[in-house]
């Protein structure tokens, strides 16, 4: 236990597949993670390749957690890749801060490949489920504390931005693929492939785990900004390119 004011303790006791595992692509590796905090906590599996964090791949959000349990960590890759260790990071405390609490060594080789089914071992299937009901607990807990005008009038603001940016970055590179020929056609089609990429991966991973992408409205908040700003430089390059050919007639 942990003496009041004590560090939060976690220690990862099993791994579902075993820590020398192959994985299909967006297959899931659980861990099994025993904590000790008398302080509210998230706790995060991150995958890491000799010493660097692995770009392409989705790993767990977190529920609070307080006192003594177990919670469950996963990571996904989404292409052919490789992990050598996994780490725990932690979340908490006042002021918040995080930081990683426990390492354990893997040897996860991701395929790219679809996965094959397989039968997961009996905690893995309680630990989702506990940690489904406490995501629907707080979920229900929040929706019954009354919210001021101003949070109302910031979500949706935000929520209008991301739209904004959803739409602005597909109209505006539809456009130009449509109105453009030639090279500037093809620019325009790389911002378009990109959010067209973006939406449809979100859309298809949340209906395979709905967990998969809880962040997504910054996903959209990037892509669509990225999206804008590829679309503004190409205008302007054209319209320069444009101006200099007429004086040059």
């Amino acid at each position: 236990m942990v003496a009041a004011g004590g560090e939060p303790t976690v220690r990862v006791v099993a791994t579902d597949p075993a820590a020398e595992a192959t994985l299909g692509r967006d297959e899931s590796f659980y861990l099994q993670i025993e904590y000790v905090t008398d302080e509210p906590i998230s706790i995060w599996a991150r995958p890491y390749f000799q010493g660097k964090p692995v770009a392409r791949a989705k790993s767990n959000a977190s529920n609070r957690y307080t006192g003594t349990g177990q919670a469950l960590g996963w990571f996904s890759l989404d292409q052919a890749d490789a992990v050598d260790e996994v780490r725990i990071k932690l979340g908490g405390g006042t002021p918040y801060r995080e930081w990683e609490a426990a390492s354990v060594p893997v040897r996860v080789v991701g395929t790219g490949q679809p996965a094959a089914e397989r039968p997961r071992p009996a905690w893995v299937g309680e630990l989702l489920a506990r940690e489904e009901e406490q995501r629907r607990r707080d979920y229900e807990q929040r929706m019954s504390q009354p919210v001021s005008a101003g949070e109302s009038a910031l979500m949706a603001g935000f929520m209008l931005g991301v739209l904004g940016l959803l739409v602005g970055g597909l109209a505006w590179s539809a456009w130009g693929l449509w109105r453009w020929r030639g090279g500037w056609r093809v620019g325009a089609a790389v911002p378009a492939a990109v959010m067209a990429f973006v939406v449809l991966r979100i859309i298809i991973d949340t209906a395979i785990d709905p967990t998969s992408h809880n962040l997504w409205p910054f996903e959209i908040l990037i892509y669509g900004s990225l999206s804008l700003a590829a679309m503004g430089v190409l205008a302007l390059v054209r319209r320069l390119a444009g101006a200099h050919r007429r004086e040059a007639g």
